[in-house]
């Protein structure tokens, strides 16, 4: 069977292009060894299931392992104590029938099945402590639970309850048989499943799961991890890529983020080949197949882009800050004692940059800017004038930029020249991405340097036809600041390896020229606007 990625389910190695995880499984392992209880913790499609999946092999040779699953079964599971313990035991009864689980005694095993089939009335959480005293103390090993989608179970009291039990156990596991380690997996992490369940802010994070052990584990995918993944398709199939380049090139959209390197890497195996440009898979895993890949990627609809959106409605303040970080350039501090930052943490979507809070990668970074900018597409006037010019910005397959400036400049000022200045200073940005949405649309893609985004000053990388083209976007405040941005822009092109560049400088002096020129700084050319 020849291998391939996949984003659809858990990755197995023999079936599966992956990154190598022993030595996070090594991580785990040690702290199962130790005997501590923890959680992992991380956002929609980032590889929990299949890490737990890979650490369950990993421990069966040591311990017997219970690796149960809650997904699917939603609300019947918490519908009273009763109910949750014959559950329980049923995913337990499964394992034992199935997966062949070694150590645990024939008396167990029996009474596993039949409290599975028939639980008698009145069964309660003290009768399951019991029966889990029986397990572990007649076990031949000890003996590890690994509870994945906890999520499912998480809104419910009687789940609190449960964590309150495997609590009570912990503490008292010198005096009574209990399990080596207990594993939970999901997106909340256990302190914040009671958020879920009562909102007052004094009992919020009283959590019973605060006997849990620290679990400092990167999921994330380094630039070297994924280069290693890549060596092994290139030694299949031989497309003579260049494996750094293009694991660095993964590593800078997703920002290790796992299912977006394997979605990247799929569709350049399996989509990008045969498209226009891309004859067969050597000239997909190419530079320019990565641009393909990710224009194809940030227009797909798939259950991680969907949850993100669907996040974004249940926490509107999350929204907010969103919107003022990529459109106003507004700084916010890392703090994730700040409810609001710390759900987006906990699913994945911010992270720490320099202290301060950053999108977690530039995939989605740009899907959040057409989001936002789609909301407002209908109502847009800069957006209808560049939709009806877009047929003039494209000869002979390349964008001309200078044409996009200078109708943008004509554009903008036909239609804002009696807003008020503040108005315009805050939104000026948004216009510009806004009227160069329709032009690239469906062809090219863009993304915004975050390493350069604050109030004053907003890089955006635009590719169209494996061409890239750095146009910086900044308000006016100078000659000194003016030239300053000229200087860093041409920095900028190097890093690109490019000699043209362009500039849209939002100037609100009286005064002020407007339009398009052209300006030669140290062997490259600037074309700037000036609006």
């Amino acid at each position: 069977m020849e291998k391939c990625f996949n984003t659809a389910g858990i990755c197995y190695p023999e079936e599966h292009y992956m990154v190598n995880m022993d030595s996070r499984l090594r991580k785990i392992v040690q702290m199962v060894d130790k005997g501590q209880y923890f959680t992992i913790n991380r956002g929609r499609q980032y590889g929990k299931t299949t890490m737990m999946n890979l650490l369950a092999e990993k421990l069966s040779g040591h311990y017997s392992v219970f690796s149960i699953s809650f997904e699917g079964i939603g609300d019947e599971l918490c519908r009273s104590e009763e109910v949750f313990c014959q559950t329980f035991l049923g995913l337990l009864n499964d394992v034992l029938c199935y997966e062949g689980v070694e150590g645990i005694s024939e008396a167990v095993r029996g009474e596993c099945r039949e409290l599975s089939e028939e639980i008698p009335q009145g069964y309660s959480m003290m009768k399951l402590s019991g029966f889990i005293s029986r397990l572990c103390g007649e076990a031949d090993r000890p003996v590890v639970l690994m509870v994945d989608e906890v999520d499912q179970a998480g809104n419910h009291g009687i789940f609190i309850t449960f964590l309150g039990l495997l609590r009570k156990k912990f503490l008292a596991r010198k005096k009574q048989p209990t399990f080596q380690s207990v594993i939970l997996a999901g997106v909340y992490d256990v302190r914040n499943l009671k958020l879920r369940i009562r909102q007052d802010s004094e009992h919020q994070y009283n959590s019973p799961w605060n006997i849990a052990a620290n679990l400092a584990l990167d999921m994330s995918f380094s630039a070297e991890d994924i280069a290693g993944m890549l060596a092994e398709y290139e030694g299949n199939h031989h497309v003579g890529m260049d494996i750094p380049l293009i694991a660095g090139l993964l590593h800078e959209y997703t920002s290790g983020y796992p299912f977006l390197v394997s979605r990247l890497c799929e569709l350049m195996d399996m989509v990008v080949p045969g498209k226009e440009g891309f004859p067969d898979r050597c000239s997909a895993w190419t530079k320019n197949g990565v641009t393909e890949a990710v224009k194809e990627l940030l227009a797909e609809s798939n259950p991680l882009f969907d949850d993100m959106v669907k996040k974004l409605e249940d926490f509107p303040e999350l929204k907010r800050t969103f919107y003022a970080i990529l459109f106003k350039g507004e700084k916010f501090v890392f703090n994730t004692d700040n409810r609001v930052l710390d759900i987006g943490r906990m699913f994945g979507m911010i992270k720490s940059h320099d202290g301060a809070v950053a999108i977690a990668n530039r995939i989605f970074e740009t899907r959040l800017y057409n989001l936002f900018l789609s909301e407002e597409i209908l109502n847009s006037t800069i957006y209808r004038a560049a939709e009806e010019d877009r047929n003039r910005f494209v000869c002979d397959g390349h964008l001309d930029m200078e044409l996009v400036l200078e109708r943008f400049v004509e554009s903008f000022t036909d239609i804002y020249s009696d807003a008020q200045e503040s108005f315009l200073e805050e939104n000026g940005r948004r216009f510009f991405l806004l009227y160069l949405k329709p032009i690239i649309n469906g062809v090219g893609n863009y993304y915004v340097e975050a390493r350069t985004r604050d109030m004053r000053r907003t890089d955006i990388i635009i590719d169209y036809r494996g061409e890239q083209y750095v146009c910086e976007m900044k308000i006016w405040r100078g000659n000194e600041y003016n030239s300053r941005g000229e200087r860093q822009l041409i920095g900028y092109l190097d890093d690109y390896h490019l000699t043209k560049g362009y500039m849209v400088s939002f100037n609100f002096n009286k005064n002020k020229k407007t339009g398009v020129q052209k300006l030669l700084m140290e062997g490259r050319t600037i074309v700037e606007a000036v609006v």
